[in-house]
């Protein structure tokens, strides 16, 4: 929405406008969804003028009312699946990682969590009629755990019928026999992800809302941004944020950084993938010890919540643990050199 409409707004002159813009809030809707704190701090407004103008862009974007349950369903419908290329795993999910959510993988180290990360973003690069979303990623990583030869062994093992098609699409003249052309098929699967490195908590929190800037640019585009990872979530919340004291503000700062990255899902119909680490619970005495991290502000926040767990060999056990309209359940996977693959 172009800027000069800002100015419609009740106490929006256009040095407002401009201050408005230049912190994000470029359209009716990101205003109508942010708190009166929120605009204050980061337009430099007063609070009454703050919430003034998030009533009036309330009125003016038509949100915050209630709507039948029909109109729910219709709006559903254009919330898309993300296929994980795993008929058992997508099932289980039904029909794959959904738009507009919040799905968090939690497991041990070595469980997979980061291949799913890369695989995810190899993947909604894919046409839909091949389980993709037609669109480009963002990485936001916190352990340094983003690797361009990852995307390329996972490229590479796509299955031949996609690769073809692949080739075909991006007009890169070869077979999936053809090594230059699967080096330049990986380097354009490698251009739609856009990846940073968060060094701190406060910086990640500065990288989801800089992604939320990307999905906005890129909204009108060929390749939206259809994908939003964060691998950890809670890695650098965990590292600065120790003990029972700083408790509140860590859990303050995590859903902060949450509620920004739902914004993104919910504005730009985007899948946000969240992995999570684990802590063993010595109280407890039977089944499995481990638990996310996060406490409930993570488990409330999460729309789906897949626990990883780690078997023979190259196998992973997948868990449904949380899922609004799912019943929980497990499926089985491999972490292949070429990739997430089927059992």
């Amino acid at each position: 929405m172009p800027e000069d409409d800002l100015e419609s707004l009740p106490g929006v002159g256009p040095a407002t406008a401009d201050k408005l813009v230049d912190a994000g809030f470029d359209s009716f809707q990101s205003i109508a969804v942010a708190s009166p704190g929120e605009l204050s701090n980061t337009a430099d407004i007063g609070d009454s003028t703050a919430s003034d103008i998030i009533q009036g862009a309330r009125q003016a974007a038509d949100v915050g009312g209630f709507e039948t349950g029909a109109a729910v369903l219709e709006r559903r419908e254009e919330i898309g699946k993300l296929s994980w290329q795993i008929e058992e795993v997508d099932d289980l999910l039904g029909g794959g990682m959904e738009t507009q959510s919040i799905t968090e993988v939690y497991g041990e180290f070595g469980s997979g969590k980061s291949q799913i990360t890369h695989q995810m973003s190899v993947n909604v690069q894919l046409p839909k009629e091949y389980g993709g979303l037609d669109g480009a990623s963002i990485f936001i990583d916190s352990e340094d755990t983003f690797r361009p030869e990852r995307i390329d062994d996972m490229v590479r093992g796509l299955d031949d019928e996609i690769l073809e098609a692949e080739l075909e699409r991006r007009e890169i003249d070869g077979t999936p026999d053809d090594d230059d052309a699967l080096e330049q098929l990986t380097e354009a699967f490698l251009d739609r992800i856009h990846v940073a490195k968060a060094f701190n908590s406060n910086h990640q929190i500065l990288l989801s809302q800089k992604a939320k800037e990307l999905a906005q640019e890129h909204e009108e585009s060929d390749w939206p941004i259809r994908l939003v990872n964060v691998d950890s979530l809670t890695a650098h919340f965990r590292a600065e944020y120790i003990g029972r004291g700083e408790l509140a503000e860590r859990q303050q700062k995590l859903n902060k950084h949450l509620h920004d990255l739902m914004r993104i899902g919910d504005l730009y119909n985007t899948a946000i993938l969240v992995t999570n680490q684990v802590a063993s619970n010595p109280d407890s005495y039977f089944g499995d010890p481990t638990q996310p991290i996060g406490g409930n502000i993570l488990g409330h926040t999460s729309t789906f919540r897949i626990y990883l767990r780690k078997s023979k060999g190259d196998k992973r056990i997948v868990r449904l643990v949380d899922a609004p309209n799912l019943a929980d359940g497990e499926a089985v996977m491999r972490v292949q050199n070429e990739g997430l693959k089927p059992e």
